[in-house]
């Protein structure tokens, strides 16, 4: 294949470019705020789960407590009943005697309730605390997220512009090679881990690192100045130039 040298060479200089814009990319995907990110997403959805769980047990404990609460209050109004009657006199000796064992047993089921109450009440606290405690662990990481969303926007804004200034100058760099050339190259570079154009330098392919042989070297030598020369080893376009050691 034929194409200008002063094309191959500029070759290169698109090469460069494209391997900045391939460098930016990966930049891009392995930007440590990403991760941080993803890192704050999962916490607060992990923390989320947790304060509804931790609002079901607050709502289970405070039935409970209404629960002990409605009772002490049926226990009080029986009392209260038991020793209106009681006081008013009326009625045999032997139910003046049963209503005053009712109020004492009731006094002790109620005095039960009470304990059962305050112990419920405490779990309430705890439970509420948890609560209390989690939503600020979910505003904390709200802000923080936030903040790493705003540094991302910043970065990603400044990738986007260096990305943009590479594309606008590979392709001045790029703009009127000869059209084979470049098919070659794109070719090469989709298949080569996007590296399509490597110089030839003290007879080494910097496209793969390998120094060529002196066979290899001989059949380049004797390639006219427009013909395209190809690495012998991973098919690269090789570059000639001063330094290539021919």
């Amino acid at each position: 294949m034929k194409s200008p040298a002063a094309d191959q060479r500029q070759l290169l200089v698109v090469q460069a470019h494209d391997t900045q814009l391939h460098r930016l990319a990966h930049k891009r995907a392995k930007l440590p705020t990403l991760g941080q990110l993803a890192l704050v997403k999962d916490e607060i959805q992990a923390a989320g789960e947790e304060l509804e769980l931790a609002k079901a047990k607050t709502g289970d404990i405070r039935r409970d407590l209404t629960r002990l609460e409605d009772e002490i209050a049926k226990v009080d109004a029986r009392r209260a009943r038991d020793r209106q009657r009681l006081e008013s006199g009326g009625g045999q000796s032997r139910e003046l005697v049963t209503l005053q064992q009712d109020i004492e047993l009731l006094g002790r089921r109620r005095a039960v309730l009470e304990e059962s109450a305050l112990e419920v009440m405490e779990r309430l606290e705890e439970a509420q605390e948890a609560v209390r405690g989690l939503e600020a662990t979910l505003k904390r990481l709200g802000a923080g997220g936030a903040e790493l969303r705003e540094r991302l926007d910043v970065e990603l804004a400044e990738l986007d512009q260096a990305e943009q200034a590479e594309r606008v100058a590979r392709g001045l760099a790029a703009a009127g090679l000869d059209a084979e050339l470049m098919k070659l190259y794109e070719r090469l570079r989709e298949r080569l881990g996007g590296v399509g154009a490597a110089a030839l330098v003290r007879r080494r392919c910097e496209g793969c690192g390998m120094d060529l042989s002196a066979s290899d070297l001989g059949s380049i030598r004797s390639l006219a100045e427009d013909e395209v020369a190809r690495c012998e080893e991973c098919g690269r376009i090789l570059v000639r130039g001063e330094d290539s050691g021919l």
